[in-house]
């Protein structure tokens, strides 16, 4: 199994990043949290998840160990896989969904895209007594507000690979990007998360 990954970004969007390491160029899911840290670098040392199925080989690469360890909890409660997982990280940040497990906050876990009732609560009672290694700590993501058909483009983009269907999300993309032009990718995906 990989450890970690590190090399040169050769190409980087919400949803993936090609990272090359010894002139490989391997393409690594990440969620918004992961693409928050790693958008402004050239170089990224990601930690990695491995999934490996009779139909494909699939990298999940995360910028942080907490990250991925979150990662492996949701995709051991029953019902939520690898792209459930990524969607969850995308929209909640490790920290906000470390409180709304220790609080049992179903609805924060629920607003989730793809998440019912059953399954937030599946998550909160699985994992409510495994998070004590989450301090509640995370990088506070910070980000450069770039031109609005710029961001929408990459929002759509993301949201597709996510598995979304591309006209809804573009028109999702309009209006948000309309009631608030100053927004930035990763926060025009999160609320299209939510809407979609």
């Amino acid at each position: 199994m990989f450890e970690y990954l590190k090399g040169d970004i050769v190409e980087i969007t919400p949803a993936y990043a090609v990272i090359e390491a010894q002139g490989i160029g391997y393409m690594v899911n990440i969620s918004l949290q992961t693409y928050s840290a790693i958008q402004d670098k050239t170089v990224a040392k990601l930690f990695l998840y491995e999934s490996i199925r009779e139909d494909a080989f699939v990298l999940y690469g995360f910028a942080t160990s907490a990250e991925r360890k979150m990662f492996l909890l949701l995709i051991s409660v029953s019902g939520v896989g690898a792209g459930t997982a990524r969607v969850i990280l995308s929209s909640l940040s490790t920290a906000e969904l470390c409180d709304a497990i220790r609080t049992e906050n179903v609805n924060v876990i629920k607003s989730v895209k793809g998440i019912g009732l059953k399954t937030a609560q599946r998550i909160v009672v699985d994992l409510k007594d495994k998070i004590a290694e989450f301090g509640g700590a995370d990088v506070p993501v910070v980000s450069a507000p770039v031109a609005n058909s710029h961001i929408a483009s990459e929002a759509v983009a993301a949201l597709s690979m996510l598995g979304f269907v591309a006209a809804q999300s573009q028109k999702v993309v309009k209006k948000i990007l309309s009631d608030e032009p100053a927004l930035s990718v990763e926060q025009v995906i999160k609320k299209a998360l939510k809407l979609l």
